[in-house]
């Protein structure tokens, strides 16, 4: 009986239609594979022209005599090279893009990119454009069986050919080892008329026997890249935004199944739709079908795989049992083609992903009213073709002709000319695969469960199902030839599943690799994925730094530390570390530890000794610590001291690497050590550990002997070390990675230092790591293992025979490797930020950051808009009061509240205006007028101004003490604090003396009317000497500032044993300063700081000598400030610079921007303007100064306030009561002084941890600040007086780091970096919404009419954002990238106080 077993075992029982289905979409049968006589002819006596032999050759450019269309674009000139690639451009050197993933620079046909090198004769690549009629028909053929529909037509009227003939890999020379006997072959072929190109790939049987090569810049690592087949478009337009690309392969097995499968039907051959004057959004493949019998004789079509099928099958020859069978030819017809790729990027590596409990595989069976419900295969006869194309329709189920299948001739035993145990997802039209979780193969008519197979493919150990891999026979036997099939199960009633596979639910790098870093690859193994650092960085996969260049360290210290007998605590203190990578040097400081515990520390080099470890110099063959922990580990060490037996440890915790890729680290110190006297210096000879390594963690204990010294003064010490670092590898990979289980560490030039002055701990080390070494005289080392080489700092070093070397600047950075200097790969184009993105160039790298509004998509370089939420506020679904009374604020989801707008009271559904004229909001001398919501304020006859300031008319005759006097006579009756009324003498200007009638004190006044500084007396004593005073014509000094503060702190008149600074005449600290009538003298420096040790005893003078030479002429004002043009504009700081970005209404006109004041030496934080008297105020924290320039060319910046600061950072203006307010974080207090910096005092020094932002209200009189504390975060208000304090909004917000107060709306306003909102409320903390809730890194922020700015760190630039969309509007990147810190709006006038 035709299909019986040659054992003569019972046939099988003819199987359910359906069971018939699922079977035949489950074990599809394979087609022999190509020959390698099957490819297209080449040779040069076909006119081929032969590459150079070499490792990186490219051939000269060649003129093809019809275009070829790639993608959208038409190219004239194609180029080829070793590496397995052709383009339409001249390549690069192979470093830029052989060990690097899709997508590439530049355009890219790659049959198969990797590093071939042909060198002594290991193969030719050869290369031609033909347009014979044998070579143009055969790729016809090919290309309308792959595409029956688009390219049923096509016609082929020239190709370009290119054949890499028994190419090798790359391989590093030794003495020892000959090269590898493993060498491809394979071919690629463009087929091209005047509006369409397709590619070809051929992969012949036995072609491919490497599938991927070793990176040169870490050869010995044992590490392959797989092979890269695809195409890309490349950068396009004058933005060199990333164009769209297609990846065939992504793993080592879908390199290997190149040649075992096909999506045309032969295994081996692979066709592709790459170019067209019709729309392309990307590469289409080949679909399944095709009748080739015609095109191709020898080769029997079967059905192959659809473009979604599995490239990852694992195939052996021993994992099925096959045998033989004489049955028919199963022919399939072709599904539909698939659906043009829509993002710009596909891949067609699709891995198998079962679930954790197996279930029955399903059969992807379409539903009844799909298109796809047609595509079944029907037998063919053995002795002859296939006459018609028969399908079986699931729902109507018509008539044999429909594609009824001869079940009976099966036997219960399916042949398939796929794959043998192959599973075929959905046809790619539906986008679905099989998922066993999914479907489920229906029951027998009779109940019983479907057949089991016995002979399924074991497991692999790591839960990966193991499909058979066997070569196929030669490729010209006859249709009907015998073929190898699978196996089924004879005893059909088994009570058991169809097919399962018990696999495990691993994680793979098509939904992972965003876990890898950026500058590694991913790989996929049996039991899960792992990543790999590219070429040319070094690290774990998930961190990877560049090779060649300095890496920095930041983090904090804390300890709670026994010193002898002295309890010492200290939290996060400052740690940075600075590593020289190309020679193993490490720097280690921390700063303001107190002085006992940084002293004892002195001897425990190990502290830093972790980053010698990490970042070792490496020995051939040897890795340093990061190379194995990346950025994440733990590292304990036990310390124990001799002779007394003192224990410590510490705990140093890695957190990974920050976006300027500096490694972040927390360091815990706890226990007892040794007391060390001070100005004792540690001293520890170089030394050797041993490091053990284990899975996941490294283990070394030692035995270290230091000396301290003062003097002559040397006793020796010791102390036992124990180290234990753990990590998390990656277990999935290959075991050959992992390195010799002891390595020896190397530490010479061991480095410890403690000074009071500095306050600093500083240590460093120079560390190679190698194998253990014996005692014997080295030999000569190559310099780059000693690092004496003289590569630049950013350079790698390349070892060559024997001392001589070769050094190459590290990725990112260009030059000869002695000098290497940044590439910007921003302004190259050498970066992979897509659309809707902004590159930010850093030293050696780049980062990408989306605009605003725009967030990455899962592969990190595409930015997509952020869809926003439903939001009722918007599409009306509200009940609040009219939009001229209230405002709807949005809570998310369909969550919204009501409340009134300034100028109404209400609950929001119902407002009702409020009557500010009854608050006296206006000046005396003004009329109030009542508006709906607001109100208006006009200054009486007589008077000018806005209504809120009014000034007497100049034309009334009155002089400006007149005037004065007047306004203050007619606002006794106000209720504000007891006013001063000037006195005039008969000319109405003012008296020289003025005496308060309440308070009592008096003081001088210019003419002006202005009080003199340091004549204030108080009640009861004598009134100031007043007169004319001579004009000054350079601005005081520190010294005479200081001086004129105390005097005024004493009353005018220092008792004997208070201190006043002597000044000279320029006003410069004398060299000699005394304590009053104390005869304690000293000498100061030129900023009046005492100098150490000169203080003397009564009686005795020190010699000073003058630290200020005289000036040949008295100091000019500079010209730093650039006046700006009259019109509103904002003043944002920039570190040692005041920028000037004016408005166009509420549009950055960015290209007027300039610089307004540069000020060399400062970190500018906090800016605020007076409209008053155009003039600037900053503060500068590293200065620890409070300073102001008028906005005229040639002024000269002026330090109002140099003294009792340590971090001014927040700082307001208030020009209606003249008066300024800043925030010092480092001191914690809230300040207030007079715009002259003459009254001040501290408003708040209690229950306040890192305040920042500080805005005032001046017409209501309220003044608010934001504290950023990270256990409380708040923002506080009070009166201007320091009066009524309270919280306004504590809940909900994380960083608010920006605080503004819109003068025109009279809402209060905030930019949090930690929520990444900017949201607003009324000024009694009612009414809050958000504006816009996804921000970057906001800093300081400021109001004009309907929108907000802020400066931003992520994106270092100015951004816009409406007021009443929440929308991004704008944004102002600078030229010169750096931090922008506080930002302030310029008006032409006043602001009035309008709602």
């Amino acid at each position: 009986m035709r299909g019986d077993r040659a054992d003569g075992r019972p046939a099988l029982p003819p199987p359910p239609p359906m069971l018939l289905l699922l079977l035949l979409l489950l074990l599809s049968s394979r087609a022999a594979a190509l020959h390698p006589g099957e490819l297209f002819p080449y040779g040069q006596s076909r006119g081929d022209q032969l590459l150079q032999e070499g490792d990186d050759e490219s051939s000269a450019a060649v003129k093809l005599a019809l275009p070829l269309r790639f993608y959208e674009a038409q190219f004239s000139e194609l180029y080829v090279v070793t590496n397995g690639i052709i383009s339409t451009q001249d390549f690069p050197r192979e470093t830029q893009y052989v060990d690097d993933d899709f997508p590439t620079d530049f355009p890219a046909i790659a049959p198969f990119l990797a590093d071939i090198d042909t060198s002594h004769g290991r193969g030719r690549v050869l290369y031609r454009e033909d347009t014979s009629p044998a070579v143009l028909g055969l790729a016809a053929r090919y290309v309308r069986a792959g595409f029956p529909r688009s390219g049923a037509h096509f016609a082929p009227t020239h190709a370009f050919l290119a054949t890499w003939e028994q190419v090798g890999a790359y391989e590093e020379a030794t003495r020892w080892a000959p090269p590898s006997g493993e060498l491809n072959t394979f071919q690629a072929v463009l087929a091209s008329d005047k509006s369409d190109t397709y590619a070809l790939f051929l992969y012949p049987a036995n072609g491919l026997q490497f599938f991927g090569t070793r990176p040169k810049e870490s050869y010995n690592v044992q590490l392959e890249l797989p092979a890269r087949v695809g195409f890309c478009r490349g950068e396009v337009g004058d933005l060199k935004r990333e164009g769209p690309y297609f990846s065939l392969t992504s793993t080592e097995q879908s390199v290997k199944n190149l040649y075992q499968h096909s999506n045309l039907g032969i295994p081996g051959v692979w066709a592709f739709h790459i170019g067209s004057t019709s729309p392309l959004d990307n590469v289409r493949p080949a679909t399944v079908g095709g009748d080739l019998s015609k095109a191709h004789p020898p080769a029997p079509l079967g059905h192959s795989f659809s473009r979604a099928a599995a490239l990852e099958g694992d195939y052996t020859e021993d994992n099925l049992d096959y045998y033989d069978e004489n049955e028919e030819d199963v022919e399939y017809p072709s599904p539909a083609e698939p659906e043009e790729a829509s993002n710009g990027h596909s891949t067609v590596d699709v891995s198998f992903h079962p679930k954790a409990d197996s279930r029955p595989l399903g059969g992807g069976i379409p539903p009844p009213d799909s298109d796809l419900a047609s595509p079944l295969p029907r037998p063919t006869s053995r002795d002859g073709p296939e006459t018609d194309s028969a399908t079986l329709n699931p729902q109507t189920k018509e008539g044999r002709p429909q594609g009824e299948i001869d079940a009976p001739d099966l036997k219960g035993r399916v042949e398939s000319s796929e794959q043998p145990g192959t599973t075929v997802p959905a046809p790619p039209e539906t986008g679905g695969s099989l998922d066993p979780s999914q479907q489920a193969p229906p029951p027998y008519p009779d109940g019983r469960a479907q057949p089991a197979d016995r002979d399924v493919p074991p497991a692999h150990p790591g839960g990966e199902a193991i499909l058979p891999n066997y070569p196929g026979p030669d490729h010209t036997p006859p249709l009907g030839r015998r073929r190898q099939v699978v196996g089924v199960e004879d005893d059909i009633s088994s009570n058991t599943e169809v097919f399962m596979y018990n696999t495990a639910n691993k994680e793979t790098c098509e939904h992972n690799h965003e876990r890898c870093s950026r500058h590694a690859f991913c790989t996929d193994y049996a039991t899960g994925f792992c990543c790999h650092c590219q070429s040319r960085f070094y690290g774990n996969g998930k961190h990877c730094l560049p090779k060649g260049t300095p890496h920095r360290v930041n983090g904090k210290v804390s300890g709670h530390l026994r010193v002898g007998h002295t309890p010492v605590h200290f939290t996060d203190a400052d740690l940075h570390a600075y590593v020289v990578g190309d020679d193993g040097r490490a720097y280690l400081a921390i700063g303001h530890i107190p002085q006992p515990a940084a002293q004892a520390l002195l001897p425990l080099t190990p502290i830093g000794g972790l980053f010698g470890w990490l970042f070792a110099l490496e020995k051939p063959g040897w890795e340093n610590g990061f190379s194995l922990t990346g950025a994440t580990f733990i590292h304990d060490m036990e310390v124990t001291f001799y002779p007394g037996e003192e224990r410590v440890r510490i705990t140093q915790t890695a957190e990974g690497l920050d976006p300027e890729n500096y490694l972040s680290i927390q360091t815990n110190i706890q226990g007892q050590v040794p007391y060390i006297p001070a100005n004792f210096t540690a001293h520890i000879a170089p030394y050797k550990e041993l490091y053990h390594y284990s899975d996941s963690v490294v283990t070394s204990t030692s035995s270290r002997a230091y000396s301290l010294t003062l003097g002559a003064v040397n006793q020796t010490r010791s102390y036992r070390l124990h180290q234990n670092i753990t990590y998390q590898a990656c277990r999935h990979g290959p075991r050959h990675r992992v390195i010799p289980t002891t390595q020896q560490l190397n530490v010479d030039r061991v480095f410890a230092l403690y000074t009071d002055e500095e306050k600093v701990l500083r240590f460093a080390v120079t560390n190679q790591i190698g194998p253990v070494e014996g005692d014997s005289d080295p030999t000569p080392v190559n310099p780059c293992y000693d690092g004496s080489h003289t590569c630049a700092t950013t350079a790698q070093c390349h070892p060559a025979t024997g001392v001589d070397y070769t050094c190459e600047c590290a990725s990112g950075y260009q030059g000869d490797g002695r000098s290497c200097v940044d590439v910007n790969e921003c302004a190259t184009g050498f970066h992979r930020c897509g659309p809707n993105s902004v590159c930010v160039n850093l030293l050696g790298s780049y980062r990408c950051e989306c605009r605003s509004g725009y967030e990455f998509a899962d592969d990190r370089h595409t930015c997509v808009l952020i869809a926003p939420p439903p939001n009722p506020c918007e599409d009306g679904r509200h009940n609040c009061a009219p939009a001229s009374q209230a405002q709807c604020i949005h809570h998310g989801g369909s969550s919204f509240s009501c409340a009134c707008l300034p100028g109404y009271a209400g609950d929001g559904h119902q407002c009702n205006d409020v009557d500010e004229c009854l608050e006296n909001r206006c000046h005396p001398s003004a009329t109030c007028s009542n508006t709906p919501g607001s109100f208006s304020c006009r200054c009486q006859p007589g008077y000018t101004g806005d209504g809120f300031q009014c000034t007497p008319d100049p034309t009334s005759g009155l002089r400006p003490c007149e005037r004065q006097q007047r306004d203050a006579q007619a606002q006794r009756t106000h209720p504000v604090a007891q006013l001063h009324i000037p006195q005039c003498d008969e000319q109405g200007h003012f008296l020289p003396l003025q005496c308060h009638g309440s308070t009592g004190f008096c003081w001088c006044v210019d003419p002006d009317g202005q009080e003199v500084p340091g004549t204030r007396t108080p009640p009861g004593s004598v009134p100031p000497r007043c007169g004319p005073r001579e004009p000054t014509q350079r601005p005081r000094t520190v010294c005479e500032r200081w001086r004129e503060s105390l005097l005024e702190h004493y009353g005018g008149t220092p008792r004997d044993d208070q201190y006043v600074p002597q000044c000279d005449d320029l006003g410069y600290f004398m060299p000699l300063q005394c304590h009053g009538k104390s005869d304690f003298c000293w000498c100061v420096d030129q900023d009046g700081r005492e100098v150490p040790g000169t203080r003397s005893q009564p009686g005795i003078t020190p010699a000073c000598i003058p630290t200020v030479a005289p000036p040949t002429a008295r100091p000019t004002p500079r010209p730093d400030v650039t006046p700006p043009p009259v019109g509103t504009f904002l003043l944002y700081a920039q570190g040692q610079q005041i920028g000037h970005l004016p408005l166009n209404g509420t549009r950055l006109q960015k290209d007027t921007a300039k610089t307004l004041l540069s000020l060399h030496g400062s970190i500018v934080v906090g800016i605020d303007y007076d409209c008053r008297e155009r003039m600037v105020y900053w503060t500068d924290v590293a200065g620890r100064t409070i300073s102001r320039a008028r906005l005229e060319s040639g002024a000269e910046p002026e330090t109002i306030i140099n003294s009792g600061l340590i971090s001014p950072e927040g700082l307001a203006i208030d020009h209606f009561h003249r008066t300024m307010y800043w925030t010092d974080s480092g001191l914690d207090k809230i300040e207030r002084a007079r715009l002259d910096g003459s009254e001040r005092r501290a408003l708040f020094h209690t229950d306040l941890v890192n305040p920042r932002a500080i805005a005032v209200d001046p017409i209501r009189g309220n003044l608010y600040w934001t504290d950023w504390n990270r256990e409380a975060p708040k923002i506080e208000s009070s009166s201007l007086d320091g009066e009524n304090r309270r919280i306004l909004v504590n809940k909900d917000i994380g960083l608010p780091n920006g605080l503004t107060f819109d003068p025109f709306s009279k809402l209060l306003c905030w930019a949090d970096a930690g929520t990444k909102k900017l949201e607003c409320t009324l000024p009694d903390g009612t009414g809050r919404r958000v504006i816009q809730n996804n921000l970057n890194y906001p800093f300081s922020i400021v109001s004009y009419a309907d929108h907000f700015y802020h400066t931003d760190w992520r994106r270092d630039g100015v951004i816009s954002v409406n007021r009443d969309s929440g929308q991004f509007t704008d944004e102002y990147l600078p030229e010169q990238r750096s931090h922008l810190y506080g930002i302030t709006a310029v008006y032409p006038y006043c602001p009035t106080g309008r709602k």
